[in-house]
């Protein structure tokens, strides 16, 4: 039994063979998950898990380099994005917040290696997550 950190057996395996440069996305209950790409799915109620809970837990079992966000999110929900931008705020220096398209935001989870789904329904609250290299 693991004594601290991810819990879930899914997303600690994949956070565990990630390399540099592999990519996970977490995402709202709404978000549609490509055929081929792993499905971890942690909604239980709309609301549950949220979008942050799942992403600051995550964050804190992974090193990041890079996070991609639907531009979308600055007008549909500044909370997100700003909760966003504090949390990462506190993380690792010199890493790049990518703004894209929504459209764009959900084509680029073809090339991740899992999505984890949560109970979020507030909108736009989806980011992809680009691994760094744990050795400097």
């Amino acid at each position: 039994m693991k004594k601290a950190g991810i819990i879930n057996s899914d997303i600690s395996r994949v956070l565990s063979y990630m390399g540099h440069t592999d990519r996970i996305a977490i995402g709202d209950c709404g978000l549609p998950i490509p055929d081929g790409v792993e499905r971890i799915d942690l909604a239980v109620t709309f609301g549950n898990p949220s979008f942050m809970e799942v992403l600051k837990a995550v964050s804190e079992d992974m090193v990041i380099e890079g996070i991609v966000l639907a531009e979308e999110i600055k007008f549909q929900n500044p909370r997100i994005l700003k909760e966003i931008e504090t949390l990462f705020a506190d993380k690792e220096t010199g890493f790049k917040i990518e703004f894209v398209s929504h459209t764009e935001l959900k084509k680029q989870t073809e090339e991740c290696k899992a999505v984890i789904r949560t109970g979020e329904t507030t909108p736009y609250a989806n980011i992809i997550l680009q691994s760094a290299c744990i050795f400097a």
